[in-house]
C-alpha cells in the first residue's frame, strides 16, 4: 500500500496498527511531514509502516517504482493544485498493479446534487486561501481517472459530507 500526501502520519500508523498484514508505505512532499511520519513510525513500533517517502504527488520523478496493490489519498485533492491531481492519477496509474485500487477520500462536488452549505463555506475558504484549490467535480476526477486507466468502481457517502471513491486500475 502506498499512502500520497500523508501529512504528519496519523493515519499511517492508524491503518497499519488496524491491518498488520499489510505493507504500509507513507509518503509527503515536505520534510516536515516526513519527520512527523518518522515520529509516529518510531512510536507506534509496528513492522509493517515503512519509512515514508519523499513523494510530490505532481512530480512523476517523485514516484517510487512499486508496484502496489493500492494507492491511497485522503484529502488532498482538495488542497492542492490541479496539476496534483492530474500526477496522482498518473502516479497511480503507473505504480499499480493490474486491477490494483487507488482509494480516495474527501468532498467532491457532483452533477445534480446540490452542495451542501458546510462544503459551500469550506470551498469558499480553501480559494480564498489558495485560489488553485477547491471541491473538484467528482465529474472531472472520474474522467481524469478513466484517462489514466483507472474506472470508478465505488461510491460511498461518508460523514461530514466526505466521500469514499474505489478507482481500479483496469
Amino acid at each position: 500500500m502506498l499512502e500520497i500526501a500523508s501529512g504528519v502520519g496519523q493515519h499511517a500508523a492508524a491503518i497499519a496498527r488496524a491491518l498488520p498484514d499489510l505493507d504500509w508505505t507513507p509518503s509527503d512532499p515536505s520534510a516536515e511531514g516526513r519527520d512527523g511520519i518518522e515520529t509516529w513510525r518510531k512510536a507506534s513500533g509496528l513492522d509493517n509502516l515503512r519509512a515514508a517517502e519523499p513523494v510530490n504527488a505532481a512530480d512523476p520523478a517523485t514516484w517510487p517504482s512499486g508496484p502496489f496493490h493500492a494507492v491511497v489519498c485522503i484529502n488532498m485533492v482538495h488542497i492542492s493544485p490541479w496539476g496534483a491531481t492530474e500526477g496522482l492519477m498518473g502516479g497511480a496509474a503507473e505504480v499499480l498493479v493490474p486491477g490494483g485500487l487507488l482509494y480516495l477520500y474527501g468532498p467532491y462536488r457532483e452533477a445534480d446534487i446540490p452542495l451542501a452549505p458546510s462544503n459551500a463555506d469550506f470551498d469558499q475558504n480553501l480559494k480564498a486561501r489558495n485560489p488553485e484549490w477547491g471541491l473538484r467535480a467528482l465529474e472531472d476526477v472520474s474522467q481524469l481517472a478513466r484517462d489514466h486507466g483507472l474506472r470508478l468502481t465505488l461510491r460511498v457517502e461518508m460523514p461530514a459530507n466526505n466521500l469514499s471513491l474505489l478507482f481500479r486500475k483496469v
